[in-house]
């Protein structure tokens, strides 16, 4: 079984421009240019991977088509999480028929004031005994609206099929908590390139990251100086990248995202509506600070 440390990227996920099907000859483009980096591995149906846009088939088929193009011995994260524990569920077991190493499952969120702890928590173990892979927590709270507690993460981290979480807020007493009160073999990855630094610091063994789709050698460097005690290195190297980071996560999401993989020669294109495309003036903001990390 694979230990889930590491650095992975959420890729997103092309679609054509003419009739905004999903692009499988762009996504195998991207994920042998992924392949040829020291990604621990990639994370499919993500927040990042648009994965509440796609029908169910649709979703399916990115999951087959990434794996086939992974080597066995990278390991491929899947979201699957759905509303309900029996969709949960379904899309579960789909993704470890299709070659899912791992699935990363959200907090539900729609009756958002009944996700209790206790109700979160019950979700979890629920799903993971039926689930024929480990299961990694999901909070994603910017979207969500709703926290998973440390608490419920601690108890959580007990189950035998529960072997990790990943953390995307910017707490990072919550990152500290969450590390603190689970053992050892519990992996915590940070989801912010913003504070990925930080997190670090903090005890994550590792990080989810978007930026990692364009710097994947910056976000694997990082983490290997502060594991060597390169404190300050590491933070300078935070500080330089933290600009583009910012402007492809909370400040223009996926639209972003997609406009910075265009400018590296990744496939990016459009993203699925309502979303649309980063404007013009987006698009020369990211431009500039990508030219300003090459000088």
């Amino acid at each position: 079984m694979y230990r889930f440390d590491g650095v992975f990227t959420p890729i997103t996920t092309p679609f054509r421009a003419s009739d905004g099907a999903f692009d499988d000859e762009a996504m195998r483009a991207n994920v042998a240019r992924w392949m040829a980096t020291p990604l621990t591995g990639l994370v499919v149906l993500g927040s990042n991977g648009e994965a509440p846009q796609l029908d169910e088939d649709e979703a399916d088929c990115v999951v087959s088509t990434v794996r086939a193009c992974m080597p066995q011995d990278r390991p491929m994260l899947v979201g699957t999480g759905r509303e309900s524990k029996r969709a949960t569920i379904a899309a579960t077991r789909r993704a470890a028929a299709a070659g899912a190493d791992a699935v990363l499952v959200r907090t539900p969120s729609f009756f958002k004031a009944q996700m209790t702890g206790d109700v979160l928590e019950r979700h979890y173990r629920e799903v993971a005994d039926a689930a024929p892979v480990p299961v990694l927590l999901y909070n994603v709270t910017m979207f969500t609206g709703v926290s998973l507690p440390a608490d419920a993460v601690a108890r959580l981290a007990e189950h035998p099929n529960i072997v990790g979480m990943k953390e995307s807020g910017s707490d990072l007493a919550h990152m500290a908590e969450c590390v603190t009160r689970t053992p050892d073999d519990f992996i915590v990855l940070a989801g912010s390139a913003t504070t990925y630094f930080h997190a670090l610091c903090a005890g994550c063994d590792g990080g989810v990251l978007a930026l990692a789709s364009l710097f994947p050698e910056v976000c694997v460097r990082l983490r290997a100086l502060v594991k060597a005690g390169s404190i300050d290195e590491a933070r300078q190297l935070q500080r330089r990248f933290t600009p583009i980071a910012r402007s492809i996560g909370g400040t223009y999401g996926v639209a972003g995202l997609k406009a910075a993989l265009d400018l590296t020669g990744f496939a990016g294109g459009p993203p699925r509506p309502p979303l649309r495309p980063a404007t013009s003036t987006v698009v020369d903001v990211i431009r500039r600070q990508l030219e300003d990390l090459n000088t």
